[in-house]
């Protein structure tokens, strides 16, 4: 139950849940718009659920089916303290959601953890998709870990720290804006409110656990996989939206996109940090806008 802090931010998000059966756990996703429109599906990240796309679901459901899912263990899906939380698993749930919908002409969109996990989806079930959508994010084995995203990964500090503390999620909602008086509360309220408590941090922690730091780590092999996925879709129709003073997924992780992605649609947003679409919203739902009619 989300209940331990305001719930002003459910006016934000006004949106029906629905849920979809994963292994006996429930994966809650938001699905508004017109069934038989064009499908978007938006694919978040750490530490935030679709409540970070509200403002897009808006903004897009009179003329697109709007689909907007959280992972096992984020958002307002089940929160299992047994579960494998690795990329893979997640690239599974969200091809098993996409055929659950039978998806077809689908546009993704994806943030943060959201574009491996996105784009794996993609890649797997390529004829469900024509589109792309990125904002800072990455889908290959990270060319750089902040430090202070190492610090999270200590032994017992990092789990104190994130799943005790809830430290990762609380210092994104000042540290990954670039806004100049820092997200409203009542936006800062609703990207916190699902992580409530140790059980309800548990994804938090280990989407952090499953950045690999060398090519033993089981999910370095994944991203190298869709990594070299990547040129063959670069076909496809692709807009890439950056913050560029995002300190996790900086500019370089833009530059190798375009490598794989030459003919991409770029828009740098100078001032813009890694929670780009809370620091331009207005800007971004018209860019999406823009390119969903243009790429029809």
């Amino acid at each position: 139950m989300v209940n331990s802090i305001s719930q002003s931010w459910r006016e934000l998000y006004p949106f029906e849940s629905h849920f979809h059966n994963v292994d006996g756990h429930r994966m809650h996703y938001v699905d508004e718009g017109p069934r038989d429109a064009p499908p978007v599906l938006m694919v978040h990240g750490n530490p935030t659920w679709s409540f970070y796309y509200r403002n897009l679901i808006a903004g897009l459901s009179d003329r697109f089916r709007t689909i907007a899912i959280d992972h096992i263990g984020c958002g307002l899906s089940d929160k299992p303290q047994d579960y494998d939380y690795c990329l893979q698993n997640h690239i599974d749930n969200v091809c098993n959601l996409v055929e659950r919908l039978d998806l077809q002409n689908t546009t993704l969109v994806a943030h943060d953890w959201g574009g491996a996990i996105g784009l794996g989806a993609l890649q797997k079930l390529r004829e469900r998709f024509s589109k792309i959508v990125l904002f800072n994010t990455a889908a290959f084995p990270p060319p750089f870990i902040p430090f202070r995203i190492r610090v999270c990964r200590w032994p017992v500090f990092g789990k104190v720290g994130l799943q005790g503390m809830n430290l990762f999620a609380k210092a994104a909602v000042t540290m990954a804006t670039e806004r100049p008086d820092g997200l409203p509360q009542d936006v800062a309220d609703g990207l916190l409110a699902p992580y409530d408590s140790w059980s309800n941090r548990i994804a938090t922690y280990k989407f952090v656990k499953d950045i690999p730091l060398s090519r033993s780590h089981k999910t370095w092999e994944v991203l190298e996989r869709i990594e070299a996925g990547l040129p063959e879709l670069g076909c496809m129709p692709i807009r890439l939206i950056w913050g560029m003073k995002d300190w996790c997924f900086r500019p370089e992780c833009l530059d190798r996109f375009e490598s794989h992605w030459p003919d991409a649609v770029v828009t740098k947003f100078e001032n813009g940090g890694h929670y780009i679409v809370e620091d331009e919203p207005e800007k971004i739902v018209s860019l999406v806008r823009e390119f969903l009619d243009a790429a029809k």
